[in-house]
């Protein structure tokens, strides 16, 4: 009798995620296979920017060891085979500068002043119109194109390397750009997926100031030695989604048409995954982008402010972003929503919000100018950051639905943003749909899923990758409820 062949068992692997975002990073340990995504958090720490005399920098230096410190530590947590594959994310748009093997200063952080100069420069050469038609992206005053525009280093350097890479570099000696952070440089052709050299050319940038482009899953090679007498692993260096944000959209348990997802960390990012660039001109002027995912999916989204803006409050305060203050004060707010109080809400995306200062002070100046009460008290405060947040939030996925196409019938909030549940009680009742919260290491899930499948513990489509995280991590469903329902109970989680 004829017989089927079977496929071979898929195998567990332990892997290591380093996942550094804009205000902290950590270095995870997983084990990951075909029933399995288990994730422990081998070590978190601090990223603070330094201040210097040129402006506002990242230590990138003290990230970089802190990572390798999480590495040995991911490995002694590793079975007697060891540490897979190690793959490393962060946020996007930064970079630092090479000459040779020598790293040109500390790498500037996008909320330094300087990067406004360059839209300038910028726009001499390629109109707004004709860049979104190139690059797909949303205008951001920050983009590495006008951060390049304006940095003095870039006449004596001869290699950049986005953060992820340049981290990556360090570890294995490989320099390379992995295609879905390049495509937030403002550089990358949105069509091809390559280096737009026509234009770098005509930005007088030369074109071997970018590395060679790599897919998420290209391994990449083994650590060096001197970093293995740190780490001492057969563990290979693996591209992921670089981008923490394509990483966190990958991990977000979405495995049926019709969902938009909020990945909220210290920004929120709001869209949904396109087969193919949004290049139409409504896109444009509604400040969306197009950025690339795994598999040649889009990342159609738009940059809203996220945490950043609560975190900022507090910190104005001279209270902790994450600590006992804040709960309480959310526990506040959440009562006033609860008794059918209506808060102030007002612009999360005036650009005076994106600097670090005193947000309550530009609150109350918005409202001033906009005549709109201003809020009294920090549990006001804070009811109207997260309202308004949320109200944010429910008009960029609506837009992003209206503008690709997509009929949106429910909402992911991943990321810190996801443990919030005012915010994700706020998001149901202003968009009208479900509002799925979790997982909140979406992005160090997403990492480990590229790392898993690269290592052959995992097969499939986004999909199949997706129902793993859908039946392995823990979620929660909150349901829109109009304001008498709000006024009469509290009981909106699922």
């Amino acid at each position: 009798m004829p017989t089927t062949r079977q496929r071979p068992a898929l195998r567990d692997v332990e892997v290591a995620a380093v996942d550094l975002g804009a205000s902290s990073g950590r270095v995870i340990h997983a084990r990951v296979g075909a029933d399995r995504l288990d994730l422990d958090a081998v070590a978190r720490f601090e990223n603070t920017p330094v201040r210097l005399p040129d402006g506002l920098h990242w230590n990138v230096l003290e990230l970089y060891r802190r990572s390798v410190q999480g590495l040995a530590a991911a490995e002694s947590a590793s079975g007697p085979t060891g540490l897979t594959s190690i793959g490393i994310d962060s946020w996007a748009i930064d970079y630092g500068l090479l000459r040779g093997d020598r790293l040109l200063g500390q790498p500037f952080h996008y909320r330094d002043e300087r990067s406004a100069g360059g839209v300038e420069r910028v726009r001499q050469v390629v109109t707004r119109e004709e860049h979104f038609a190139r690059s797909g992206l949303q205008h951001l005053d920050f983009t590495t194109v006008h951060q390049l525009a304006v940095d003095p280093l870039v006449a004596c350097a001869d290699r950049a390397l986005l953060v992820p890479d340049l981290l990556g570099w360090w570890l294995c000696g490989q320099q390379v750009a992995e295609r879905t952070n390049a495509s937030t440089t403002g550089l990358l052709d949105v069509t091809t997926g390559e280096w737009d050299t026509e234009l770098v050319e005509r930005l007088g940038l030369a074109t071997s100031l970018f590395p060679h482009l790599v897919d998420p899953g290209t391994r990449l090679g083994r650590l060096r030695p001197a970093v293995r007498a740190e780490v001492p692993t057969d563990a290979v260096v693996v591209s992921v989604a670089s981008h923490d944000t394509a990483s966190a959209v990958l991990g977000v348990p979405m495995t049926e048409p019709g969902a938009a997802y909020v990945s909220c960390g210290t920004w929120g990012l709001v869209g949904v995954e396109t087969g193919a660039p949004v290049l139409s001109e409504a896109a444009r002027d509604a400040n969306f982008t197009n950025e690339r995912g795994v598999d040649g999916r889009t990342r159609f989204l738009t940059n809203v402010m996220g945490t950043w803006l609560l975190s900022e409050t507090l910190r104005s305060w001279g209270a902790d972003g994450t600590g006992e203050v804040l709960q309480r004060l959310l526990a506040e707010a959440s009562a006033r929503h609860d008794a059918g109080v209506e808060p102030t809400l007002f612009d999360v995306q005036d650009p005076r919000f994106v600097r670090p200062g005193n947000m309550p002070a530009r609150i109350a100046a918005w409202c001033h100018e906009h005549d709109v009460r201003a809020p009294a008290g920090q549990a006001e405060v804070v009811h109207a950051v997260v309202a308004s947040l949320a109200d944010a939030f429910a008009g960029a996925a609506r837009a992003a639905g209206e503008l690709a196409g997509v009929d949106v019938d429910r909402i992911h909030v991943v990321g810190g943003g996801s443990r919030n549940e005012l915010l994700c009680r706020l998001l149901a009742d202003r968009a009208g749909v479900p509002v799925v919260a979790g997982p909140v290491e979406a992005t160090a899930i997403g990492n480990v899923l590229a790392q898993g499948r690269a290592a052959g513990a995992l097969r499939g489509s986004l999909e199949s990758l997706r129902d793993l995280v859908a039946r392995t991590q823990p979620l929660r469903t909150w349901m829109p409820q109009p304001l008498a329902e709000r006024s009469r109970s509290g009981k909106v989680g699922a």
